[in-house]
C-alpha cells in the first residue's frame, strides 16, 4: 500500500497498489444499497434475546443485563440475523453519535423495537461495512440526525431518516481487499487479546497457590527451599506497613500536558490522571510504594516519582523487613466489601491481621509475581499497539469528505 496524493477525488489516503488507477470512490445513499429490517418476533418461539453495547457489540441480554427475556411485550420486538446491522442513536462515552454493530455471533435473535435495524443488500458485502461505520467515517452524517433531533426536542432518529444519510464506497474488489485485511488484523488483536487474558488467569491462579487459602497457614504451591520453612506468620497490616499523607504532593495546577514529565496519580483504574509540569512536591524517595484510596480500598503499586490530585488517600511504605510487592500482593487478596463512605486505612485495615512468610520467602514471591506482571505489561502494550495501528489504518483506508476534496 501506499499514500494517495491525488487530491481531486475522494479516494482514501491510503491505497492497495492494484487500486491506485481506479477512480474516486461513488457517493450513494443507504436506502440504496440497505432496507430496514422490520419483522417482528413469535411470541412462540423462544428466541435469543439480544442487546447492543458499545464495547462489546451485539451480545446476548442474559450475559449483558442478566435478563433472560423480552419485555412486557415480546412480540414488539424485531427479529435479526446473522449480518444484519443494528444502530442505538443514544449518545454513550464511547460513542458520540451513537452504536452501529453487524451481528456476528448468532445466526439469528430479537432486539428491542428502540433499535433501528437494517441490512444490507446481498452484493455488498457486510464485513466492509462494519469497518466503515466502525471508523467514525459515518459520524458527520449522523451528527446532522442527532443535532437535527436535538432542536425538535427529541433523539429519536427513525429508520428511514437512518437510511437517508450517505456513505462513501469503492468496487466490490476494493471493500473486499479492505474487509479482509481489517478482518485480518481483528482476529490477530482477539488472538493477542485472549493470550492477555489467559496470563492474567495465570497470575490469579498462581495468586491462589502461591498464599494460604482461608483456613490455613501455608500455601499450597512452596519453591523448594521453604518447604520446611514452616508455618506463616499472623501479622497486623500496621506491623508491615507504615502510611504518610499525601497533602505534601498534591498537585495545585490540573493543567496536565502529554509533554510533562511527572504523572499525577489515582488508586483507581484510571491510575494515571495526566503529567504536570510542576517541579515541587514529587514523592521520589524510598520507592517503591503502594498508593492505598482511602475511601474504595483500591491500590497501585507504583515505583517510578509521582504527585496525586486527592487527599483521600495513603501512601503506603514496608516496614520491618517486609517487601512492599509482597505486601501489595497480600492486599489484592483481601477480600473487602465496602459500606460506608468512611476512610478505611487506620481504622478498618491497619489492623487485619494476614499471614506473612519470612522475608526471603516473601521476596522469592514478589519477584516471581512480578516476572509474571512484566510479561502481562508486554502483552498489553503489544495489544495496545495493534488496536492503534487497527484505528490509525481506518482512518486512512476509508476517506473523509472533510479530509478531501472532491
Amino acid at each position: 500500500m501506499m499514500k494517495n496524493n491525488n487530491k481531486s477525488k475522494l479516494v482514501p489516503r491510503l491505497r492497495f497498489p492494484e487500486f491506485w488507477d481506479e477512480p474516486g470512490w461513488e457517493k450513494k445513499t443507504l436506502r440504496a444499497i440497505a432496507k430496514s429490517v422490520t419483522e417482528k418476533a413469535e411470541a412462540e418461539i423462544d428466541h435469543n434475546v439480544l442487546t447492543l453495547s458499545a464495547e462489546h457489540g451485539i451480545v446476548l441480554q442474559s450475559e449483558y443485563f442478566g435478563k433472560k427475556v423480552a419485555g412486557n411485550d415480546p412480540e414488539r420486538y424485531i427479529k435479526v440475523s446473522r449480518d444484519d446491522f443494528v444502530y442505538n442513536d443514544r449518545t454513550t462515552s464511547r460513542s458520540t453519535y451513537g452504536t452501529i454493530r453487524r451481528l456476528t455471533q448468532y445466526d439469528e435473535g430479537i432486539v428491542s423495537p428502540i433499535y433501528k435495524c437494517f441490512r444490507f443488500n446481498h452484493e455488498e458485502i457486510p464485513e466492509f461495512w462494519q469497518w466503515y461505520f466502525e471508523s467514525g467515517k459515518h459520524d458527520a452524517e449522523l451528527a446532522g440526525l442527532v443535532n437535527e433531533g436535538a432542536r425538535a426536542g427529541r433523539f429519536n432518529i427513525s429508520p428511514d431518516k437512518f437510511l437517508s444519510t450517505t456513505a462513501w464506497c469503492g468496487s466490490h474488489a476494493e471493500q473486499q481487499k479492505i474487509a479482509d485485511c481489517l478482518s485480518s488484523l481483528d482476529e490477530l488483536i482477539v488472538a493477542e487479546g485472549r493470550k492477555l487474558e489467559t496470563l492474567r488467569a495465570h497470575k490469579k491462579g498462581l495468586m491462589q497457590q502461591l498464599f494460604p487459602l482461608p483456613g490455613e497457614t501455608v500455601p499450597r504451591l512452596r519453591f523448594p527451599e521453604f518447604r520446611d520453612a514452616g508455618e506463616w506468620e499472623e501479622k497486623r497490616l500496621d506491623a508491615c506497613l507504615d502510611y504518610q499523607q499525601p497533602t505534601p504532593y498534591l498537585v495545585s495546577d490540573t493543567d496536565y500536558g502529554p509533554v510533562f514529565k511527572t504523572p499525577v496519580l489515582t488508586a483507581g483504574k484510571t491510575f494515571v490522571l495526566g503529567y504536570t509540569s510542576e517541579r515541587y512536591g514529587i514523592f521520589s524517595e524510598d520507592l517503591p510504594v503502594i498508593i492505598f484510596d482511602d475511601f474504595t480500598t483500591a491500590t497501585q503499586f507504583v515505583d517510578f516519582p509521582f504527585k496525586v490530585k486527592s487527599s483521600a488517600m495513603k501512601i503506603l511504605q514496608a516496614k520491618n523487613g517486609a517487601n512492599i510487592k509482597f505486601m501489595f500482593e497480600t492486599l489484592r487478596t483481601i477480600s473487602y466489601e465496602v459500606g460506608a463512605h468512611e476512610r478505611h486505612w487506620i481504622s478498618i485495615f491497619a489492623p487485619m491481621l494476614v499471614l506473612v512468610p519470612q522475608p526471603k520467602e516473601q521476596q522469592k514471591i514478589a519477584e516471581c509475581l512480578s516476572s509474571l506482571d512484566a510479561l502481562i505489561a508486554a502483552q498489553s502494550e503489544k495489544l495496545s499497539v495493534l488496536q492503534r495501528h487497527k484505528k490509525g489504518l481506518m482512518q486512512q483506508l476509508f476517506p473523509s469528505e472533510k479530509e478531501v476534496k472532491v
